[in-house]
C-alpha cells in the first residue's frame, strides 16, 4: 500500500519527538504533560491503525483519504511540537530546581500570547478528534477486514507463453546460459547445479528462464516450471511441481492431505532415481528458498535448478557452492535492441518511424532504460495514440502520472509496485525520498544518508548508531535491486547510486499521490494538483515565472529545499519564508552571490546544509546561530574563513570544506585546502568527518585543538605550499595513545625534515579503529633516504596497528643515483 510510506515518514519522527518531550524536565508542569502525553496516545492509535492498513494490497479510496488526513496532522503537530521546544528555550539548572520550575512555568505562560501557540495545540486536539471520528464513521476497519477482488491479471503470464520470434536481444544471454548448464567439468561428477537469474523487476528474467529452460528441457527425464508468490504457500509450490512430473495416479492419490513435510518427502521419492530440470520463478525471501530446496536431492545425475529473484541476497542463498553455481546478474537491452523493440511494436519496423517521430522517440526510449517490460507498455501505449509529435512530447513528461492509470501501462505498473510493496515501510520512505533528484542524477551516498537521518526517518537501533542504520537502508534498497550502486571503492562501498529512469518515474507518482514532494523547474510549474501543503520541495530549475508561482504558496511547512545546480538562484522566495526547513541543499547552484542567504539564522530546526560545488566566497554571519546543524558542507566552495563563532555549533558533526580537482571522483583525488581550521573548533565534540583544512594557513592553537575531538571517524587536511617554510619546519604532527579512539579514515601531510628528530613517527599505531590511510609527504630539505625512512615507518606503523589498516603514501622519494 503506497500511501502508508509517506505518512510511516510523517509519524515516526513525531511519536519519537513527543515521547522524548514526555521524559524532559521542561514539560513537568502538570497541565503542558498532560497535553502532549493525550495527543501521543492519539497519535499512537492512529499509527497502528495505518501499520494496519498497510496490509491492504488495494486500499479503498476512503482508507487512502483517512490516512492523507493522518500524515497532514502529524506533519503540522510536529511543526507546532518543534516551535514549542524552541521559544521554550534551553532554561539554566544553576539556580535550582524551585527556580527552574518558577522560569518554566513564566515562560509558559507566555508561549500562547507571543507565539499563539496555545491555540495551535487547541486546533490540532480539535483536528485530532475529527479524524478520530472520520474513521468510525468511514467503517474504516470493516473495509480493512474484508477483501477485494481486483481480478488483476499476474504480469508474469505473458513472459511464459510469448513467442520466440517476437523476443528481442534475448539470444546472447540465453545461449551462454544454455552451454553452461549443459556442459559437465569432469565425466566422473555429476552435481546438481543451481542457475540464480538476479536483477530488476521487468527486466525479462522470467523470459530468460523460459527460454533456457526450453532449449534444454529434452535433456533431462522430466521437468516443471512453477511461478510463486510474495507470500509463498509451499504445498501449493510443491503440488504445482508434482502435477508436471510423470508419476502413477496412486502416488498422488491423497495429496490434497499431505503436510509440508510429506511434500518434500515425497518429492524427493519421485525425484531420487531422475535427472530433472525444476524451475522456481520470482523467489522473494531467503526462509522460502530455505524450506523449498530440500525437496530437490543431490542425486549426482546431473540434474539442474533455475531460480529467479529481484533480491541479491535471496540469489546467494539459491547458490551456495560457487564453485558450481552461478549467479547471472540480469542487464537490460542495449540501445540497438532497445530501437529495434520499441519501433517494431509502435510502427511495425524501424524503418516506418516518421523522422519528426525520432528525436521524442529517443527520449522515452532513454526512459525506458532498456527495461524489455517498459519499452513494451510503452509502445503499446504509443501504437494507438496519433502519430504528432506534440502528443508524444506531452506522454514523455507525463509517464509518472499516467502509470496506475493507463490500462497500457497496468502491467509495467503491477511489476513495479510488487518489489515496491515488498519493501519494509522504513525502507518505502527512504526510497520514495529519491524522488527528490532529477534524472541521470548521481546521488552521493554519504550525503544521502546524512540527509535521510536529518528528515528524522532514521531510528537508532539495538548496536546501531543512526548512521549505520541509513547505510544498511542503502544498501538494502541495492540488494533488492531498487538503486544502482556507482564506483565501487576500496572497502567495497558504493560511492553514488542511481535510480533506472522507469523505476523512478514510479516513485515520483507515489511521492506526488502521497504529497511527499513537490518537484518544479523546465516548465513544470503546477503546483495545485497536490493532497495538502508543500513539505518537501525539489527545484530543479528556477526562472521568473516559477518564482511568481512560488511567492503565492505558503513555504512555511516545507522541511526539505533542494535547489540543483539552478543559475538564476535569486529568484528563489527569501529563506526566512522556509521556517521549518531541516535540509537545505544548494548543490552546483551558480551565482549563490546574488541570492541573499541573512535569512537563514531563522531556521531553527536545520540540521542539513549543503552549498556543495557552489561559487560562494563568504557564509552568512546568522549561520552561528544554527544550534541543531549536524552537517556543513562546503565542498568544492570558494569559502577561505569561517564565521568567528562556528564553535558554538556543538551539534555539528560533519564539517566539510575540501576542493577536489574531481568533483564526482574524490577516491586516490588529492584536494586542494583554502581554509583555515578556525579558532574553538575544540568545542564541537561531536565532530565526527572533518575535511579539506589547510594547515598551512590555521594557527597552531586551532591545530592543537584537533586533539580534543575524540568522537572523530574521518579526518584529513592539506598544506599548500603558501604558508612559510619556517611555520612547516615547526608543525609536527603526531597520534598519542588514546587521542583519536574511533578514528577510521585518515588523509594527512607529513613533514619528513621535521619528523626526522622524532623517528619519523606519525603514531597511526595508537589509532585502535583506523582502516584506511592516505598520508603526503613533505620532502623540502629531505634527502631521498630520509624520504624512504620515513615512508618505510609509517608502514612498520600500520603492520603494527591490530586493525590492519591500508595505507597509502604520496610523494615517496626515488633513491638517488
Amino acid at each position: 500500500m503506497e500511501v502508508v510510506s509517506a505518512s510511516h515518514g510523517a509519524l515516526g519522527p513525531l511519536l519519537g519527538k513527543l515521547t522524548s518531550l514526555l521524559a524532559d524536565e521542561c514539560v513537568r508542569l502538570k497541565g503542558v504533560r498532560r497535553e502532549i502525553r493525550s495527543l501521543r496516545s492519539e497519535l499512537i492509535s492512529m499509527h497502528a491503525a495505518v501499520q494496519k492498513y498497510a496490509m491492504l494490497q488495494h486500499p479503498d479510496v476512503q482508507v487512502k483519504a483517512w490516512i492523507s488526513l493522518v500524515r497532514e496532522l502529524a506533519y503540522d503537530t510536529e511543526d507546532v511540537v518543534d516551535k514549542f521546544v524552541h521559544h521554550l528555550g534551553n532554561t539554566s539548572h544553576h539556580d535550582g530546581f524551585k527556580e527552574f520550575f518558577r522560569k518554566t512555568a513564566r515562560r509558559l505562560k507566555t508561549l500562547g500570547s507571543r507565539y499563539g501557540i496555545a491555540n495551535q495545540i487547541d486546533d490540532l486536539k480539535a483536528r485530532v478528534k475529527e479524524v478520530k471520528e472520520l474513521k468510525s464513521s468511514y467503517k474504516l476497519d470493516d473495509m480493512a477486514g474484508s477483501t477485494f477482488d481486483h481480478s488483476i491479471v499476474d504480469p508474469r503470464l505473458s513472459a511464459l507463453f510469448v513467442e520466440e520470434e517476437h523476443l528481442v536481444g534475448i539470444d546472447g544471454p540465453r545461449d551462454d546460459l544454455v552451454n553452461w548448464m549443459v556442459e559437465e567439468r569432469e565425466s566422473s561428477t555429476k552435481n546438481l547445479k543451481v542457475l540464480s537469474i538476479v536483477g530488476l523487476g521487468g527486466l525479462g528474467k522470467t523470459t530468460l528462464a523460459k527460454e533456457v529452460y526450453r532449449k534444454i528441457q529434452g535433456n533431462f527425464h522430466c521437468q516443471a516450471f512453477v511461478s510463486i508468490s510474495q507470500k509463498p504457500n509451499v504445498k501449493k509450490i510443491m503440488k504445482d511441481v508434482v502435477s508436471q512430473l510423470p508419476c502413477k495416479k496412486e502416488f498422488t492419490e491423497d495429496i490434497d492431505f499431505w503436510d509440508e513435510k510429506k511434500f518434500i518427502a515425497k518429492l524427493r521419492e519421485l525425484l531420487q532415481n531422475k535427472r530433472y530440470l525444476i524451475v522456481i520463478d520470482d523467489i522473494w525471501s531467503i526462509s522460502a528458498w530455505g524450506t523449498i530446496k530440500y525437496a530437490f536431492p543431490e542425486n549426482n545425475l546431473s540434474s539442474r535448478i533455475i531460480a529467479t529473484t529481484r533480491i541479491v541476497d535471496v540469489a546467494r542463498s539459491c547458490c551456495p557452492h560457487g564453485d558450481i553455481d552461478r549467479i547471472y546478474e540480469m542487464e537490460g537491452l542495449n540501445d540497438l535492441h532497445s530501437k529495434r523493440l520499441f519501433f517494431k511494436r509502435t510502427f511495425g519496423s524501424e524503418d516506418q518511424c516518421p523522422d519528426v517521430l525520432k528525436q521524442v522517440s529517443n527520449k522515452i526510449l532513454k526512459k525506458c532504460g532498456g527495461l524489455p517490460l517498459a519499452i513494451i507498455s510503452i509502445s503499446s501505449w504509443l501504437a494507438n495514440r496519433p502519430k504528432v509529435k506534440d502528443e508524444w512530447e506531452r506522454i514523455s513528461r507525463s509517464i509518472a502520472s499516467a502509470l496506475d492509470k493507463n490500462p497500457s501501462l497496468e502491467g509495467m505498473n503491477s511489476i513495479l509496485s510488487l518489489t515496491y510493496n515488498d519493501l519494509p515501510t522504513n525502507l518505502k520512505t527512504c526510497l520514495l525520498y529519491l524522488s527528490i533528484f532529477p534524472e541521470d542524477y548521481l546521488i552521493d551516498r554519504e550525503s544521502l544518508v546524512r540527509r535521510w537521518i536529518a528528515e528524522g526517518f532514521i531510528s537508532e537501533e539495538r548496536g546501531q548508531s543512526k548512521q549505520e542504520v541509513a547505510e544498511n537502508h542503502f544498501y538494502e534498497l541495492i540488494n533488492r535491486s531498487m538503486i544502482e550502486p556507482v564506483e565501487i571503492v576500496y572497502d567495497g562501498k558504493s560511492r553514488f547510486c542511481q535510480v533506472h529512469d522507469m523505476m523512478l518515474e514510479f516513485i515520483i507518482s507515489k511521492s506526488v499521490e502521497d504529497n511527499f514532494i513537490a518537484s518544479v523547474g523546465h516548465g513544470q510549474t503546477d503546483l495545485a494538483n497536490r493532497h495538502g501543503l508543500i513539505r518537501r520541495l525539489s527545484v530543479h530549475y528556477i526562472d521568473q515565472e516559477l518564482a511568481s508561482v512560488l511567492a503565492n504558496e505558503d513555504l512555511s511547512h516545507v522541511r526539505s529545499l533542494t535547489v540543483t545546480a539552478s543559475a538564476c538562484i535569486k529568484h528563489l522566495p527569501s529563506l526566512a519564508e522556509f521556517e521549518a526547513l531541516r535540509v537545505l541543499d544548494f548543490q552546483g547552484c551558480r551565482s549563490m552571490q546574488e541570492y541573499d542567504m541573512n535569512g537563514i539564522d531563522k531556521l531553527f530546526q536545520l540540521k542539513y546544509l549543503s552549498l556543495r560545488g557552489t561559487d560562494m566566497l563568504k557564509l552568512p554571519s546568522g549561520i552561528v546561530r544554527l544550534h541543531g546543524l549536524e552537517t556543513l558542507d562546503l565542498t568544492n566552495t570558494y569559502i577561505r574563513e569561517l564565521p568567528p563563532k562556528i564553535g558554538q555549533l556543538i551539534k555539528l558533526r560533519h564539517l566539510l570544506i575540501a576542493r577536489y580537482r574531481n568533483m564526482y571522483s574524490h577516491e586516490h583525488s588529492r584536494f586542494q585546502a583554502i581554509t583555515k581550521i578556525p579558532d574553538g573548533i575544540g568545542n564541537m565534540r561531536n565532530l565526527q568527518v572533518i575535511s579539506g583544512f589547510n594547515v598551512t594557513e590555521s594557527s597552531l592553537g586551532a591545530v592543537e585543538e584537533l586533539g580534543n575531538l575524540t568522537a572523530l571517524q574521518e579526518l584529513n587536511f592539506e598544506l599548500d605550499g603558501r604558508g612559510s617554510q619556517e611555520y612547516k619546519r615547526e608543525t609536527y604532527l603526531k597520534f598519542e595513545e588514546g587521542a583519536m579512539p574511533k578514528l577510521e579514515k585518515l588523509d594527512v601531510p607529513f613533514f619528513v625534515s621535521v619528523a626526522k628528530a622524532y623517528g619519523f613517527t606519525l603514531g597511526i599505531n595508537h589509532l585502535p579503529c583506523l582502516k584506511h590511510a592516505e598520508v603526503s609527504l613533505d620532502n623540502i630539505d629531505a634527502t631521498s633516504s630520509e624520504s624512504k625512512a620515513a615512508a618505510a615507518a609509517i608502514r612498520n606503523e600500520a603492520k603494527a596497528n591490530s586493525n590492519h589498516p591500508r595505507v597509502f603514501i604520496y610523494r615517496e622519494m626515488e633513491e638517488e643515483g
